[in-house]
């Protein structure tokens, strides 16, 4: 019923989508925070929760001025099959009615490792398979500019070599102890493919640092995991990433999300 659920939804999101995206995009300069313009006050509707899920984790800046109770509502309320109640519970053992709207209680994570933890975590406490292969990962070439990329993948192998993403004259063995386990790879030094992209975000890394958002982009990505979810566009993003278009590609992504959740 659930899935169903989702797929009604899906439809009807597609039928109220009249607007379309402008084609060219937003430019850099109005960029990302143009995109997020005027959302002091903005409360979801169900509907909107609904689309967000639908949109994974490029969704969470959306989600920001809204409570986190509110939120958790309207993810019940639209049958998603994990909620924020969900992964405060298995995540941070803190039952939602024991958290503040603001979504805070004392635990953020800095590293993708910590990150990747928790989120399976709460895959686990779902009962997902293998959920020990799933993580979080991010492209953090433009943190300083105040952009990261962020993306869920599947990854089979505990240990991968592969060229260096930035030298391709290097080569690199990773494991999860390691801080570049947990960027993508798209395939090892044979040709192999690696990881199976489920969902990707460039987002502000403001929009990021809060327990909340962490909530939300474990809670968007576990939702993404259990949809069957594939990005198989990401890879080029990626290296359009790398590349310096950080700025347009978070503008443009934050655009197509608003458009779709009706905001």
């Amino acid at each position: 019923m659930k899935l169903i659920a989702i797929s009604i939804l899906s439809i009807l999101l597609l039928c109220f989508s009249c607007a379309t995206p402008d084609e060219q995009g937003p430019s850099p300069e109005h960029g990302a925070n143009t995109a997020l313009q005027g959302l002091g006050h903005l409360i979801l509707s169900p509907f909107q929760i609904a689309a967000g899920l639908l949109e994974g984790i490029a969704s969470i800046p959306y989600y920001m001025s809204t409570g986190v109770h509110e939120i958790n509502e309207g993810m019940v309320e639209t049958q998603a099959q994990i909620i924020l109640d969900d992964t405060y519970e298995a995540a941070y053992g803190k039952r939602l009615h024991e958290v503040p709207q603001d979504g805070n209680t004392g635990e953020v994570f800095r590293r993708m490792k910590h990150a990747t933890q928790r989120f399976q975590k709460v895959l686990k406490a779902y009962g997902i398979q293998n959920s020990d292969r799933y993580i979080l990962t991010s492209i953090d070439t433009a943190n300083k500019e105040g952009y990261t990329l962020f993306a869920v993948v599947y990854r089979p192998a505990d240990s991968i070599t592969v060229y260096d993403k930035y030298d391709k004259s290097v080569v690199r063995t990773f494991t999860k102890d390691d801080r570049l386990f947990y960027e993508p790879f798209e395939k090892d030094i044979n040709g192999r493919p690696i990881d199976t992209v489920i969902d990707w975000a460039g987002l502000l890394r403001e929009d990021i640092k809060t327990q909340k958002a962490q909530a939300l982009l474990i809670t968007l990505a576990a939702n993404s995991v259990i949809e069957g979810k594939r990005s198989l566009e990401y890879w080029e993003i990626e290296r359009q990433w790398i590349a310096g278009e950080y700025q347009q590609i978070t503008a443009e992504r934050l655009w197509v999300v608003r458009e779709r959740m009706q905001i």
